[in-house]
């Protein structure tokens, strides 16, 4: 790996690319932070693959991609006068200090018991780290103004949904037993199938959204993703589709045309090919 120093070299090397791109290519001129959104969303939902796949080349690449993005809008705000990278990184490292007072040991922060007991050479657990967050979030000048205000309005809804639900733990809103979520997720699927009976589709909109969210619920408190959850099963269905798929071209007959038997079937081959790695 590579030294401090090195490290330092290569950053300031990609912001002196940057500066060059800025000045000379016209593409790069011409870009505001409006055009360049969404390419940042295109790259970050490509790093999020990479991440999901474990494919430890194309993260390189695409966290390349997206500090260069993080770069590039710092080099507007600096082109406006409003901030520059510099200010960037010492609002993040001056944030993530004043966060983490059972490293940092602010005096402020360690009148809360949790941290108080830190102090006293007691070593926090990651629950506690994260049950005095939203409190020393909303003790920011500029912090957030209620617990779930920091949940971005254009957040994915399985991540919003889980994100909420994680906030509200931070404060001591949450089962206690997380067994009891059974309970409530089966209550929301019986509301749901009686609304579909009812054919009220208004209603049964709610009712599927409240069935979500207790699903997700349940996901988190036993420590599953649900979004990696959904994106593994999404990943698994389009490699046995696409079994189904290559074995009616093989066999020149569209899939329309075939019975839902034959499909099946073929699903089926697929499944156990799975297990035996081989597709």
């Amino acid at each position: 790996m590579h030294t401090r120093e090195e490290k330092l070299e290569a950053f300031g090397r990609l912001l002196d690319v940057l500066d060059r791109l800025r000045k000379e290519c016209p593409w790069d001129r011409k870009q505001t932070n409006e055009s360049l959104r969404p390419n940042t969303i295109e790259e970050t939902f490509e790093l999020c693959d990479a991440l999901l796949k474990d494919d430890k080349k194309n993260i390189c690449k695409e966290l390349g991609d997206v500090i260069m993005h993080v770069m590039f809008y710092a080099k507007i705000g600096e082109e406006t006068g409003d901030f520059d990278i510099a200010d960037v990184c010492n609002k993040e490292a001056d944030k993530l200090i004043f966060r983490h007072p059972h490293v940092y040991g602010e005096a402020e922060s360690l009148k809360h018991s949790h941290l108080a007991q830190a102090a006293e050479g007691e070593e926090l657990s990651s629950k506690q780290v994260l049950e005095n967050w939203e409190q020393i979030k909303m003790r920011e000048k500029d912090g957030n103004k209620s617990v779930l205000s920091g949940v971005p309005d254009a957040l994915p809804t399985i991540i919003k949904a889980y994100r909420i639900q994680e906030k509200a733990r931070n404060v001591g809103f949450d089962w206690e037993d997380r067994q009891d979520v059974w309970a409530k997720v089966r209550e929301e699927l019986g509301e749901l199938e009686a609304e579909l009976k009812r054919e009220d589709k208004e209603k049964a909109t709610k009712e599927l959204g409240d069935f979500l969210f207790s699903v997700i619920n349940a996901s988190r408190l036993y420590k599953l993703n649900p979004d990696n959850a959904l994106e593994y099963t999404n990943q698994k269905f389009i490699r046995r589709f696409n079994y189904i798929e290559q074995h009616s071209i093989k066999a020149g007959k569209p899939l329309t045309e075939m019975t839902l038997g034959e499909m099946d079937k073929l699903w089926n081959e697929a499944k156990e090919l799975e297990k035996e790695s081989k597709i």
